[in-house]
């Protein structure tokens, strides 16, 4: 799949268009088939004991899918998760996190990814997931370039 945007183009984007969590995320690398990002585990990402929170084991997923929807297909804030399926598989320590997405299927108003999600320091995946974003239609202007 050819790449649209690349880990700086990413983060950039990331950082401009979600301020509240751009910093949370690290892009590692980009992949054939989608994406390496890190969670940078902070204080409220943590649940009563010290291990990372549900939701921010979620959102680390979604987080990770969207961004190699985005590094596929450009630009396109509107891209939304429309179903997610989460396996949380072993309680994750106060450590960083790392989510592998892969792009199972890209077609024009959808996109199917699974995340593996890693701990620092811990062997074998604590979640898996599986989501699916819906892609919005891109507008055709006046000289039929698409644009969104």
């Amino acid at each position: 799949m050819r790449l649209m945007m690349n880990e700086r183009e990413l983060g950039e984007f990331l950082r401009e268009r979600f301020p509240q969590v751009g910093n949370k995320y690290e892009i590692v690398k980009l992949t054939d088939r989608g994406i390496d990002v890190r969670l940078k585990v902070r204080e409220q990402d943590l649940r009563p004991g010290g291990t990372v929170s549900g939701p921010s084991i979620f959102a680390l997923a979604d987080v990770s899918v969207y961004l190699a929807l985005l590094s596929r297909i450009g630009p396109m804030e509107l891209a939304v998760t429309t179903n997610c399926s989460i396996n949380f598989m072993r309680k994750p320590p106060r450590t960083d996190l790392l989510g592998r997405a892969r792009i199972l299927k890209l077609g024009h108003s959808l996109c199917v990814c699974e995340v593996d999600v890693y701990a620092d320091g811990v062997d074998g995946m604590i979640a898996h997931a599986v989501l699916t974003y819906s892609i919005p239609r891109r507008k055709k202007c006046g000289n039929n370039i698409p644009h969104t």
